[in-house]
């Protein structure tokens, strides 16, 4: 079926970080619907953003801004005109000082949103302003109301996580202000096939079990999404009239163990490590969570094993990882 693509046409979104991870597959998704899309970059003409020019649809609606987050002129010019936004740019970072960085640059988009009156801004945080709270139950079914612990992620040096909830608070107390139409995706950790050449963070956390530097795994659990999906899921809260508030998005969540597991039976060929760091505590247990809202919306998940294997083979082809040398061709 031909996608329908008369509501968009003539539709202008910005998308801030555009040569990143989800939002390069938010960019060609967009742009495969029809949209004209904006994004901003660091530097339009450096090598690391060519992937997006290369995309189709690219030469005719796509324009690549020069844009830092904290610098609110060069945003608003990307902005102004545009009847969306999706705000995905932010530092990953456990920095300390890179706090106010993601704030500010937070409360720059957002205020250029307002002063550009556009539609909906989508913001792509993270449930790492969602989860973190040593007071929860076990129990307790982790959904969208909750909010990580301030204190208990700057107790334990979370950065990342605390960064993401004061930029995800501060975006919701200017949209608040201003009158602006917010929405929240917020990820688990995000895996996939890569449309950009370097490897990003969540991406080494794959990587590092196959190429041997990794010999024991740590009894932990994460959620895991596919890219595609998480870019999926921007486009269906921003399309939807009725979508609000935030929206969990994961697929399934894993024990380190299990992860390796799945690795191994897919790819044997490497040096994937057997044995866990603690073997004298039990083995974490996930918590419970519900994706029921995104689904509400018609959202389908890619199974994880299925993103796992399309995240390896995308290494490969990338040269970020060597060919199992059975697949070498003699």
């Amino acid at each position: 079926m031909p996608i329908d693509t008369t509501a968009v046409s003539g539709e202008i979104v910005c998308v801030t970080g555009a040569g990143g991870f989800i939002a390069s597959w938010l960019v060609k998704l967009l742009l495969e619907k029809g949209y004209t899309v904006r994004g901003t970059v660091r530097n339009p003409d450096d090598q690391k953003n060519a992937h997006l020019r290369n995309l189709e649809g690219a030469k005719e609606r796509l324009s690549l801004f020069s844009a830092d987050l904290l610098d609110f002129e060069s945003l608003q010019a990307a902005i102004m005109g545009c009847h969306g936004i999706f705000h995905t740019a932010s530092p990953v970072t456990d920095d300390p000082d890179k706090v106010e960085q993601a704030i500010i640059g937070t409360k720059n988009v957002m205020t250029a949103a307002a002063e550009a009156n556009v539609r909906r801004v989508v913001f792509t945080s993270s449930i790492g302003t969602v989860y973190m709270n040593p007071n929860r139950s076990p129990d307790t079914v982790v959904d969208e109301s909750c909010w990580s612990d301030l204190e208990f992620c700057k107790n334990t040096k979370n950065w990342y996580c605390y960064a993401k909830t004061k930029a995800e608070q501060a975006a919701w107390e200017v949209a608040k202000e201003k009158g602006i139409d917010l929405v929240v995706v917020n990820p688990m950790l995000v895996l996939g096939p890569m449309l950009q050449e370097g490897v990003n963070a969540s991406v080494v956390h794959i990587m590092k079990y196959l190429t041997g530097s990794a010999k024991t795994y740590v009894n932990a659990v994460q959620g895991y999404v596919d890219v595609k999906d998480v870019a999926k899921a921007h486009l269906l809260v921003y399309e939807t009239p009725s979508a609000s508030g935030r929206y969990i998005c994961v697929e399934s969540m894993l024990h380190r163990g299990e992860l390796v597991e799945i690795l191994a039976n897919l790819f044997p060929q490497y040096p994937l490590p057997t044995k866990c760091s603690d073997e004298v505590n039990p083995r974490k247990k996930p918590y419970k969570y519900t994706v029921e809202k995104l689904k509400s919306l018609g959202m389908e998940f890619t199974p994880i094993k299925q993103c796992i294997y399309e995240t390896v083979k995308s290494l490969q082809e990338k040269g970020h990882l060597p060919l199992p040398t059975s697949q070498i061709q003699h």
